[in-house]
């Protein structure tokens, strides 16, 4: 397993504590999350749904490249982005 980073949107601070960055040890997207959501239960369902599919309302970026994907792999010290999507009219 290797070191990446979570940064973490806004709108899930209430479940990181206010963090806004979470170091946990993963090789992929999916592996991150379920160690994300160890340390602070609750959240991964807030990015991920009952299919194992990133919500519609959910963006996750790994470096600059959005992903839809859980099994993306993920190198040391990679940089993962969680923002919620924009919408409006």
């Amino acid at each position: 397993m290797s070191p990446v980073h979570i940064r973490v949107a806004p709108l899930l601070y209430s479940y990181t504590g206010g963090l806004r960055i979470v170091d946990v040890e993963a090789t992929t997207l999916g592996e991150a999350l379920l160690a994300l959501d160890r340390l602070y239960p609750g959240v991964a369902f807030r990015i991920v749904d009952e299919q194992e599919k990133i919500r519609p309302h959910m963006n996750v970026f790994v470096g600059e490249e959005n992903v839809r994907d859980l099994d993306t792999p993920l190198s040391a010290g990679a940089e993962i982005y969680i923002v919620g999507a924009l919408s409006g009219g």
